[in-house]
Order: structure tokens, then sequence, then C-alpha cells
């Protein structure tokens, strides 16, 4: 088999996809905080912002649970530095963000809020700044998986949405609870949520601000799994360890392509081709080799959370 796209080689069409499947990587904000900074400020127990590597997935956790993590400026700029981190390191495929102390998150702190718009500092140009609550202007170019559990509401629905699936605990309650105090939605609420569970849905939830339970988030596809209370975050590791084993450029590429339809396509042909352009190339990289483990039977029968492909 020929594999050609018209005029592009399979080379240059190789080249191409690993340039698409970093482009997403340059949708971040620079900070001036160095790796090594950001390791101190941000992993220490007392910080805002708690993280730990288990292999190839990263857990980031926000850590103000007496504020229902809520986020305040010095959470959003370390959130907004441990994804970026994430995103640029190699070795790692799938990050998990969750809540420390029973919240996912309460929004943006309306306390700070308080003291007027001045104390919030906002870059009114999405690409050239993070969003209030971080990291929610950024395009990860890997997967983001978030365990919900108590409150993901206002902005913390808006970065539960950054998410690329969402566990969600029994208990659990997601709305635009900001509706009530005159907050608008600029972390891309009105953006994703529309697009995820569709138009009359989202404004459902966007005009009310009602509360919205862990099995009705299910059934709008909110919510993807739902879990007893207290093991969100084991369960969205689980799930992240599963899709870490797989081929990653293969992973990548079918993941940047489905997000490439829905945003930034202008036509169906326009979507068609660019799945076909970076898709093309994945089939010399790891389809031929996998096909060839297949045949041998290595990860025949559905064994998915087994395969090492």
């Amino acid at each position: 088999m020929a594999l050609t796209l018209g005029r592009m080689s399979v080379n240059s069409a190789f080249r191409r996809a690993i340039l698409s499947l970093n482009y997403v990587k340059g949708q971040r904000f620079n900070s001036s905080t160095s790796n090594k900074e950001r390791k101190t400020t941000s992993s220490g127990s007392n910080g805002p912002v708690v993280s730990e590597r288990r292999g190839a997935v990263m857990l980031i956790g926000i850590n103000r649970p007496e504020a229902r993590n809520a986020v305040n400026r010095e959470t959003a700029q370390r959130l907004t530095e441990e994804l970026s981190a994430f995103d640029q390191d190699d070795s790692l495929n799938v990050t998990v963000l969750y809540g420390v102390g029973g919240n996912f998150c309460a929004g943006f702190d309306l306390k700070e809020l308080a003291h007027g718009s001045d104390s919030l500092e906002l870059e009114q140009d999405v690409s050239s700044g993070p969003g209030p609550m971080g990291p929610s202007r950024m395009r990860l170019s890997k997967p983001l998986i978030a365990a919900v559990s108590g409150y993901a509401v206002a902005g913390g629905l808006e970065l539960a949405l950054l998410a690329d699936m969402r566990v969600a605990e029994e208990s659990s309650i997601m709305g635009v609870f900001c509706r009530r105090f005159g907050v608008p939605l600029i972390d891309g609420g009105t953006v994703r949520l529309p697009q995820l569970i569709g138009l009359s849905r989202a404004l459902d939830l966007i005009l009310t601000g009602r509360p919205v339970k862990a099995h009705e988030a299910l059934a709008f596809g909110l919510a993807n799994r739902v879990v007893p209370d207290g093991q969100a975050l084991q369960e969205a590791l689980e799930l992240a360890e599963q899709v870490s084993a797989f081929p990653q450029l293969c992973l990548r590429a079918d993941r940047n392509s489905a997000y490439h339809a829905l945003f930034d396509s202008t036509s169906f042909n326009q979507a068609m081709q660019y799945e076909t352009d970076n898709g093309i190339p994945v089939v010399i990289a790891e389809a031929v080799a996998g096909a060839a483990k297949f045949s041998s039977g290595v990860g025949r029968g559905g064994t998915f959370s087994k395969s090492k492909l």
C-alpha cells in the first residue's frame, strides 16, 4: 500500500502530525517560575496546589479545603504552572485534577473579588494570559481527568469542563452557582458546556444556576462515571493509568482530531481532511507494530486495562 496523501509524502505527513500534536502545547502561558521553584512552592503539603507523580500519571490537587477549594490568584497561578509543566513533560501521559478535603472547587474566591475588580488583574486577550481560574484558557495536548467530589460549581465547574472526562462521586454537586451573584462565566463555561451537553441543557444550567446531582450529570453527559463517595480520585487514577497504557501518538492524534472537529474546523470535509492528515502517519509510527502484536495474540479479548501495545 502506497501511503501517500495527494502530493504530500508519508514522511512530510508524519512531520506535520507531530507539529500538530505539539501545536496545542503552544497554547499555554509562560510562567516566570522555574521547574525547581514550582516544585518548592506548589508541591508542598501547605501550598494551595499539591502534586504527585504516579508513573506516567500526574495528580494535581487544589489544596484550600478551608475555602471549599475556591481559587484565589495564587491558586490560579499555581494551577497554570502545574498544568503547563505537565503538558511540557514528555514522560507524563495523563493528569488527574482533584480537590483536597472533600470538594472539587467552589469557584473563584469571592472574598478576593469583594475587594474590587482591580484585584483580579484580568487579561482580556485570551491568547495572552491565563483566565481568572488559571488554566481555563489552555488547550492541553494530553488527557486531563477530573475527580469530582463535593461541589464543582461556578468557576469550579469551568475547571471540570477543562477535563476530557469527569469522574463524579454520588453526592457531588455541579452548577453555575455564580448566577446568583452576578459573576459571569469567563473561564470557558459558555464555550465548553454547550458543546459538551448541548445548547438546551447548557442554557438550563446557565440561566437557572440550579444544582445538578451526579446521576443527572451522568445522564446529561456532564459526568462520565459516577462512583461511591470517597472513590473519585482512585477511580480517576485507575482510568488515567489505563489511558496512559495505550500507544500515545495514536491516542493523542485521535484526541486532537476530535477537538479540532469540534472547535476549529469550518466544514465536514475540513475535519475529515485533518483527521486523515494526522492519522496516516500514525499507521506507520504505531499501527503496523500494533497490528503485528495483535496477530501474535497480544491484547485480544478486550483486555484494555492490561494492554501494553
